[in-house]
């Protein structure tokens, strides 16, 4: 490896916003291994290498393949990999298990909470999965599923669950089942959940689709282009008026003494404390300092 790329990757990752509370997450398919550097390297908060949806059957080795390598080249990701029903899931967990670049699985079509513990057992209990939810059964499940034991994050595959459904690509449509990935995130003790991708390169469609999401309670978003992670960072991070409007309402609580004068105070200072935390994990700073 080259010591300029291997530079910038450590730079890269120890300025990286953690998995946790990441908020673009940049799928690449694997077999376009050279898109791999430039994906770690840019602005998504985390790279998902795509073993599943994007690969063809008969090219699932080199998949695996392509991966590995890159891991062995000082690459680090996040990796798709095939749903528990397929004969494709073991190998991938056989192959990844020692891999070293290694940041965790996202899970293709759970539908239990089962499939997440029995993938997180078989990678040794070190790395943690990420269930995508794609179906009204997985929907349904959301609950049991974000209580798993290994269980990082919910997502929601959005594609697969309207073509399971047969629901439109609508505000409306869409609300129902990511309402019941938040709450089943907020039950689970997990950050709120990811939300499926836009398909398109027009931002405004992505700042609409992302709006929609953060309302819901969503905090962050699946991508597939390059040039999306930069928008999502924006609408799923608090906006300087919002941190200025955090730190003003928290100096005075604090100068009163925290004592609560009406029904009102509560929601507001945990809304003051959560944009506060996010802002700190994001690096935004309160719009007079913006100035």
């Amino acid at each position: 490896m080259e010591p300029e790329l291997a530079e910038r990757r450590t730079h890269r990752e120890a300025n990286r916003v953690v998995s946790a509370h990441a908020r673009s997450w940049q799928l690449v398919s694997a077999l376009r291994v050279e898109e791999f550097d430039a994906a770690q390297l840019g602005r998504t908060d985390q790279v998902i290498l795509d073993m599943e949806d994007a690969i063809d059957d008969s090219l699932k080795q080199q998949a695996r393949d392509n991966v590995l390598a890159w891991f062995e080249g000082g690459g680090r990701a996040w990796v798709r990999i095939n749903d528990v029903t397929t004969r494709f899931w073991s190998d991938d967990l056989l192959a990844l298990s020692d891999a070293r670049g290694l940041h965790g699985v996202m899970l293709a079509k759970v539908e239990s909470a089962e499939q997440v513990t029995v993938t997180y057992q078989r990678l040794g209990a070190r790395h943690p999965v990420i269930p995508l939810v794609e179906s009204a059964l997985g929907i349904e499940e959301a609950v049991s599923i974000a209580r798993a034991t290994g269980g990082h994050r919910l997502a929601f595959g959005s594609g697969d669950y309207r073509k399971d459904t047969g629901a439109a690509n609508e505000p409306v449509e869409m609300a129902c089942p990511r309402t019941r990935l938040v709450l089943a995130s907020r039950i689970g003790g997990l950050t709120g959940p990811i939300d499926g991708p836009t398909v398109g390169t027009t931002h405004a469609l992505l700042r609409e689709q992302s709006q929609d999401a953060v309302t819901l309670g969503m905090t962050g978003k699946l991508c597939l282009d390059p040039e999306q992670p930069g928008v999502i960072n924006e609408e799923f991070s608090p906006s300087p008026a919002d941190v200025a409007w955090a730190v003003e309402f928290l100096e005075e609580f604090e100068a009163g003494g925290r004592v609560i004068r009406d029904g009102s105070d509560k929601p507001r200072l945990a809304r003051a404390e959560l944009i506060t935390r996010r802002a700190a994990y994001f690096r935004v700073r309160p719009l007079h300092e913006e100035l």
